[in-house]
């Protein structure tokens, strides 16, 4: 591994540990040149799956995508960076367990709106709300009904 301040390549390994997913090792490590110190993450390397657009582009899954939408979803809720790491890595290996080859972007909105309503319910209309183009209020009354239906059980 290289040192990413100095370049070099020699380096020795302080700390392995497994990720919180179990999907991944992160590594803590020291540049025996520089003497500084960093972290990497070793990740299995997955089947390459293709994103199928609405436009009918096909691009490759990119996990991060899926991260940014999350995390604007939960702005400013009560929901910490553990959690949404957590989250991810169950959208992800829905994804990976359940498409082959390729998903539509349709399936990947689903998918993770499911895992949204369990993680925060403010952060879940939010999200289906730029999903689903709501166009006005009663779109949103329309996607909360279950929500509230269910609570009142």
């Amino acid at each position: 591994m290289r040192c990413p301040f100095c370049q070099q390549d020699q380096d020795r390994v302080l700390d392995s540990r497994a990720s919180t997913d179990g999907y991944s090792i992160r590594r803590r490590r020291e540049c025996l040149a520089c003497n500084r110190r960093y972290t990497t993450y070793e990740r299995l390397e997955e089947i390459s799956i293709k994103v199928c657009k609405k436009d009918g582009v096909r691009e490759p899954f990119i996990r991060d995508k899926i991260r940014q939408g999350i995390v604007k979803a939960c702005w400013k809720r009560p929901v910490g960076t553990e959690d949404i790491e957590s989250c991810l890595s169950e959208i992800e290996s829905d994804i990976y367990a359940n498409f082959d080859g390729d998903i539509h972007s349709d399936d990947i909105g689903e998918v993770v709106m499911t895992h949204l309503a369990n993680l925060d319910q403010v952060a879940y209309v939010r999200f289906a709300s730029v999903y689903r183009e709501f166009k006005d209020v009663r779109d949103f009354v329309n996607e909360l009904q279950p929500i509230l239906q269910r609570d009142q059980s």
